[in-house]
């Protein structure tokens, strides 16, 4: 049976993975058909489009499952979805910038509007260090009043990107569901992007249970399965859109997509946890946010301080991941 799942697993990835192709395209045509600029196509249309799928796991979990283990299952995965964007999809995308920097494709320097992805990443800094912090208050009250708080920072973010606008970047290929036109209808353009969100979902549900399946043969704690799996595998939409961004030196939309889902994953989902839970949270939870604030704070350093950001510094994210696994390997 393991054999099956690894089967699954592998198809369940070229599927996100045409998904990701699909929705990337269909994305940048919606953001020229509503007139948006790169800051809402990235940090807003394409992230909480492709951030669907991992906030569905912690609401299902807390909402309709319910008991302790499902409450630990569901702060698991909001904390780890943060995490897996600010190690393993930052690394990612600088690593893809490297390997095409290398065949002379592009610059091994980021090229992206600094003012865009230095506010995501700072929204993302204050309210997810609130969220952490939030752990140790005294009453339960208190965490539903700063849930509303994070609810009202996010209306915020979004009245600012909206506000702040820059044009799209760079050439807009052909919408794949119809390549003959050189401005396709807007029906035609959701089509292909509410299809390619389909594909995402569906993608990613077999992909976890897959995921599942394997971890409880091999016998890992639900815990450590919702902070570093199924993240692993519910982020993989925004680490093939990044990818595929990068590719077409669309890097403030690569940057975005996951700068935006960060801050969106940090409010929504959090806000829930600390309605619906008691939201206290274990050392491997705090590890993980520690961990993913600091690698974070490099790369919004970097921005600040250098006005640019160069490749290997989102590498240094892979090595917060891989401090994280020797750790919960430790505790095994």
């Amino acid at each position: 049976m393991i054999w099956l799942s690894v089967a699954l697993l592998l198809g369940s990835m070229a599927i996100i993975l045409l998904a990701a192709e699909l929705f990337t395209n269909s994305v940048e045509w919606l953001g020229n058909k509503l007139k948006l600029g790169e800051g809402a196509v990235g940090s807003i249309l394409a992230a909480v489009g492709t951030a669907m799928p991992e906030t569905m796991i912690p609401i299902i979990a807390i909402l309709f499952v319910g008991g302790e283990a499902s409450h630990e299952v569901g702060i698991g995965a909001i904390l780890g979805a943060p995490f897996m964007l600010s190690t393993i999809a930052f690394a990612l995308t600088g690593t893809t910038a490297l390997l095409y920097a290398r065949g002379g494709r592009r610059s091994r320097t980021l090229m992206v509007n600094a003012e865009i992805l230095q506010r995501d990443l700072g929204y993302f800094l204050m309210i997810y260090t609130m969220a952490i912090a939030a752990a140790f208050l005294p009453v339960h009250e208190l965490k539903v009043g700063l849930a509303l708080v994070l609810l009202l920072l996010y209306g915020l973010y979004v009245w600012q990107t909206l506000r702040h606008e820059s044009e799209l970047s760079g050439d807009l290929p052909p919408l794949y569901f119809h390549r003959n036109s050189a401005s396709p209808h807007l029906a035609v353009v959701l089509a292909q992007f509410f299809f390619a969100l389909l594909l995402i979902v569906l993608g990613a549900r077999v992909f976890v249970a897959n995921v599942e399946e394997i971890a409880h043969v091999v016998g890992i704690a639900p815990l450590v399965l919702s902070l570093l799996i199924a993240p692993l595998a519910t982020e993989l939409p925004e680490k093939f859109n990044s990818v595929l961004w990068v590719r077409s030196n669309k890097d403030t939309l690569a940057l975005g997509n996951l700068s935006g889902a960060m801050v969106f994953q940090s409010c929504i989902p959090v806000a829930i946890g600390l309605i619906f839970t008691a939201w206290e949270l274990e050392p491997p939870a705090l590890v993980s946010g520690i961990l993913a604030i600091l690698s974070t704070l490099i790369v919004y350093g970097s921005l600040r301080w250098q006005r640019v950001l160069h490749a290997q510094v989102l590498l240094l994210g892979g090595l917060f991941y891989l401090a994280f696994v020797a750790y919960v390997v430790a505790l095994l």
